[in-house]
């Protein structure tokens, strides 16, 4: 298990898998710290979640740094990660009680009233491309909740992993209430099958979402899975096109383009298409690649090297099937793992970067006639995470919002996420919600108490 900088092809550090005897032994001292854990109250949680947003803070260039050196997050998108883990951990704090408060119902019974309960260890199997961030939005709720939680990060963040063991520690929760598992996807399935965990959480890949809900069905143990996006950016007529195209390259740009939620495949009413492409091509040509830890960088490098083949595929295949390449479309000669901002027209169905998931700096651009034809496209896919509208007709954006098979669509505005608000997806996107007053119920026992 090595955790190498894209950036400069150097290992920073290589970790030695835990045997299943070690995993075993942590489970159980987790799931002690649970049996404690589950009587405390909302009040002792969240001081302890309060003081946890806190450390993030206090350390977050370190955190940054880390985030930056394992997986080549722009510095900058590496402190905004940190900050924000630490404002998810403040709102779960301030409304998770009032979240999970009983809820009375009014019945023929003389008292019927639900209540919400922990149901006990859970495991999160988490991705690279935001692992700080990935983690943390699941940690806060699910320890306010009165959850455990045990984590199995992607092996090459792994010192992301220990560093957020390490501050839960810090915080003062219980030593084994939350703990890092240092093994290799093999074992996950072994982990999900161990009677100590009630649950499983997993964001990653649609294959990997697959293989965790096949285990997960068979233990008839509570799922969720936020996996990938092909996120269809609309650019309707009478879109504020500058503003638009500004936010369509941060939207395909950020993080090298390695987010579930980024735009993907841009549907451009062929009316501005020509204009939309030019100003895009202007301002991905001009972004600077380099190293993340410069503050004037704007791309870094992809996380690893399989990852920079693959979408080096995706290309070449798409352009092999009619694609055409108007910029990038190449690796750059330099030590790291760089791909050049891409953009690709002319992309109709079948295409690679049409039909799959693209994690990568590659704008796909696909030219409709009409709303019909873009809400078509849009909805072409077997994913559903996000999307994003472009029209200065709100009215228009809410009903053309409504028709797109999707968990969230944001209108004038790119795809993100927020505490307050659910996150996730449908069809291969996955099920199950995030963040919110639905994330934090995902995984408690709804419990009906009815008196007469």
């Amino acid at each position: 298990m090595k955790s190498i900088n894209p950036a400069t092809n150097e290992l920073i550090r290589e970790y030695t898998a835990y045997t299943s005897e070690e995993v075993h032994k942590i489970l159980q001292s987790v799931n002690n710290d649970w049996i404690k854990w589950k009587k405390s109250t909302f009040d002792e949680r969240a001081k302890l979640i309060d003081k946890a947003a806190g450390i993030l803070l206090k350390e977050r260039d370190q955190c940054a740094a880390l985030i930056t050196a394992e997986m080549g997050k722009l510095i900058r998108e590496s402190t905004g990660e940190v900050e924000k883990c630490s404002l998810v951990c403040r709102y779960f704090a301030e409304n998770g009680a009032a979240f999970l408060s009983d809820e009375t119902v009014d019945t023929h019974y003389r008292k019927s009233f639900v209540i919400f309960q922990p149901l006990g260890v859970l495991l999160a199997v988490m991705p690279w491309n935001f692992p700080f961030w990935q983690v943390w939005r699941f940690i806060a709720p699910n320890l306010m909740a009165g959850n455990a939680v045990v984590l199995k990060h992607a092996s090459s963040v792994s010192g992301c992993a220990l560093k957020i063991e390490e501050i839960i520690r810090k915080a003062g929760f219980p030593s084994n209430l939350f703990r890092t598992l240092l093994i290799p996807s093999d074992q996950v399935e072994a982990v999900i099958r161990n009677p100590i965990i009630k649950g499983v959480t997993l964001t990653g890949s649609e294959a990997a979402g697959k293989r965790v809900a096949a285990v997960a069905g068979k233990e008839v143990k509570k799922c969720v899975l936020e996996l990938g996006g092909s996120d269809p950016f609309i650019v309707f007529e009478d879109a504020d096109l500058e503003k638009c195209v500004q936010t369509a390259v941060k939207a395909r740009c950020m993080n090298v383009g390695q987010v579930c939620i980024s735009a993907k495949r841009f549907i451009v009413i062929d009316a501005v298409a020509e204009p939309f492409l030019n100003i895009m091509t202007s301002l991905m040509q001009s972004m600077v690649v380099g190293d993340p830890l410069e503050e004037t960088t704007q791309i870094g490098p992809m996380a690893r090297p399989d990852l920079l083949d693959e979408i080096h595929s995706q290309v070449i295949r798409s352009i092999g099937q009619g694609a055409r390449r108007v910029i990038g479309g190449h690796r750059l000669d330099r030590t790291g793992n760089y791909y050049a901002p891409t953009i690709l027209t002319n992309v109709t169905k079948g295409m690679a970067v049409y039909n799959e998931e693209t994690f990568g700096p590659v704008a796909a651009v696909i030219t409709v006639k009409n709303e019909e034809e873009a809400l078509a496209v849009a909805n072409d896919t077997n994913f559903g995470l996000g999307a994003s509208v472009w029209t200065k007709d709100l009215n228009r954006g809410e009903r053309i919002a409504r028709m797109i098979d999707s968990g969230m669509v944001f209108v004038n505005t790119m795809t993100s996420s927020h505490p307050e608000l659910p996150f996730g997806g449908i069809k291969g996107s996955g099920f199950g919600r995030e963040l919110s007053h639905y994330g934090i119920k995902e995984f408690v026992n709804i419990k009906t108490i009815c008196l007469q």
